[in-house]
Order: structure tokens, then C-alpha cells, then sequence
């Protein structure tokens, strides 16, 4: 029955491509908020989802209808990246170059200058795939990713991803690629802001709550002593993407590795908050991010 059900998503993903193919970019991106909307009211169980996670992050800031007009935002928006994903990736190269507006470009050919690579990282914000379209031209650049169960699916995705420029290191084997690359002077790029496993996790705040996070990337910065750069790509009013490379981070370390992961780590993930406080619409609320808990936590709640 799933093998029926995965062949379907593929079809109906192959009729859509083939319509977007020749549909105006301008109509895709209407297709795609139009769907996200109709998304946010049909599929109930995420949109509950997206609005717990806004009542956690912004329950005290912001009124219910703000909360429930925030979560809708991120639907339409996820929706016209999903979109535009497919029709940029059928654009020719020149058509790509005049979508997007960088900033900070030399902060990321300084560090490549140094030969130990770099660690760029962002969160599922904006456009985060298509960044990387720009970023390739400075080089060989890798996106850690996790397989979709729907193989098919999973196929035309790594096409679309490397049709932007990307290689893609899949998590299961990502350790010994990502050190690899990074001692090639090449760039890896992590998505550093979903819910992990506790038994891959440190808990750092997020929106002050404590957060179940990878420290893929403080553990990487660490061993190779690559420099980190945050990234982030955000549509803008005339349909374009503006993409913000920021200079490395400067951290202060302790000398004593775990410390040093949670601090970086930590660091990293307010850096991701305050992208999201400025553009909550932006964000993937609809992916359980606080669904991991502390120990402890559970622990007294066993107790109660």
C-alpha cells in the first residue's frame, strides 16, 4: 500500500512540474501561497502543530488572532518556496543570477582564504535551497539532508538541489564527508534548527524553552577549527530573494569541548531566533521543534 501511495505522490508531482514548467513564475508563486493557504485550514494536525509552537515562542507577545495569522503566513510562504523550488530549477543560469541579491559576499572569500573550509549554517527560513545557486560559485559546496521515505520523491529533490549548485551528504553518513570537505577548504552548510533525538541532542534556549539541537556544528567548528557563518535568504516585495551572508562568529571559548559545543551551539540557535523574531512568517512552525524533552524535565513531571 505505501509503495501504491508513494507512486501516486510521484505522478501527481510530475504532472504539477511539467504545468509549472510552463506556467509565468509569477503564476507559480500565486499557486503556491493559494495552496499553502488552503494547506493551513485542511490539514489540521499541522496547523495545530504551528500554532502550539507560536504559542510558545510568541504567546505572551502576541494576541490569538496574530498567532493564528503568523501560522497561516508561514503555510502560504512554505508553500511559494516549494513551489518556486521547482520552477527556479528549469531557469537558465542567468534568469537565476538576476533573482538573487547578495550581501556579505567578502565575509565568506575572506574565510575561504584560509584553507579550512567553512561551516555555513541557517534554519528552514526564507528560501534556504535556493542560497545555494550563489554560494557555489565560491567553490565546492556540500548540504547535509535527510532522505525523503518516498524514493522517487527523494530522487527528483537531490535533482532540484543540485541543479542549484548543491552536493548533498546524507546524515547517516555525514561524519566522515563533512571532515573530509572541510580539510579540502570546501563549504558544508547545516540546517541547525529541527528537533533531534535526545540521544543526539544538547538542550540549548529557544524562545525560552529549553530545545532539543544538534551539535553537529559546534562539534565540526571544533575539530577542524573551520570558521561559521550564518546565512539567511529572504524573499522580497518584488519576487526576488536577498541573501545575507554575515561575518564569522566570534566566540569566546572555554577550552573545555562540552562547554564549548553548548556555547556555540546555543549561540547559533539565538542567532537563528532573532532572524524568526524579525520575519515570524518566514519560519517552518509547523515542525515540532520543542517535541524532545530533558530528562530532568520528565523526571518531574513523573514525580507530579
Amino acid at each position: 500500500m505505501a509503495n501504491l501511495v508513494y507512486y501516486l505522490q510521484f505522478f501527481i508531482y510530475q504532472i504539477l512540474e511539467i504545468i509549472f514548467f510552463f506556467l509565468p513564475r509569477k503564476t507559480c508563486l500565486f499557486l503556491g501561497r493559494a495552496s499553502g493557504f488552503l494547506a493551513y485550514y485542511l490539514d489540521r494536525k499541522h496547523s495545530q502543530i504551528a500554532l502550539s509552537n507560536l504559542q510558545i515562542a510568541f504567546g505572551r507577545e502576541f494576541s490569538s488572532p496574530s498567532l493564528k495569522k503568523t501560522a497561516r503566513s508561514s503555510f502560504v510562504h512554505f508553500g511559494q518556496t516549494l513551489i518556486d523550488l521547482i520552477k527556479i530549477s528549469h531557469l537558465k543560469k542567468n534568469q537565476m543570477e538576476n533573482l538573487i541579491t547578495p550581501e556579505g559576499e567578502e565575509n565568506l572569500e575572506k574565510v575561504l582564504r584560509g584553507g579550512k573550509g567553512v561551516l555555513l549554517f541557517s534554519g528552514h527560513f526564507g528560501n534556504w535551497e535556493i542560497a545555494s545557486f550563489f554560494l557555489s560559485r565560491f567553490g565546492k559546496l556540500w548540504v547535509t539532508a535527510r532522505p525523503l521515505d518516498n524514493k522517487l520523491l527523494e530522487k527528483e529533490l537531490t535533482r532540484l538541489r543540485t541543479s542549484l549548485g548543491a552536493n548533498i551528504i546524507y546524515k547517516q553518513q555525514a561524519t566522515r564527508q563533512i571532515l573530509h570537505s572541510l580539510r579540502q577548504g570546501e563549504m558544508v552548510a547545516l540546517l541547525i534548527d529541527q528537533n533531534v533525538l535526545r540521544s543526539q541532542a544538547i538542550f540549548v534556549d529557544f524562545f525560552g524553552k529549553s530545545a532539543a539541537t544538534t551539535p553537529s556544528l559546534a562539534s565540526f567548528s571544533l575539530r577542524t577549527k573551520s570558521p561559521i557563518l550564518p546565512v539567511f535568504c529572504y524573499p522580497t516585495p518584488n519576487r526576488r530573494y536577498r541573501l545575507k551572508i554575515s561575518e564569522p562568529l566570534k566566540i569566546a571559548l572555554e577550552g573545555n569541548h562540552e562547554q564549548d559545543v553548548l556555547k556555540i551551539t546555543q549561540t547559533c540557535t539565538k542567532i537563528i531566533e532573532t532572524e524568526i523574531r524579525r520575519n515570524p512568517g518566514y519560519w517552518l512552525w509547523l515542525h515540532k521543534r520543542w517535541k524532545t524533552r530533558p530528562k530532568n524535565e520528565e523526571q518531574r513531571k513523573g514525580i507530579k
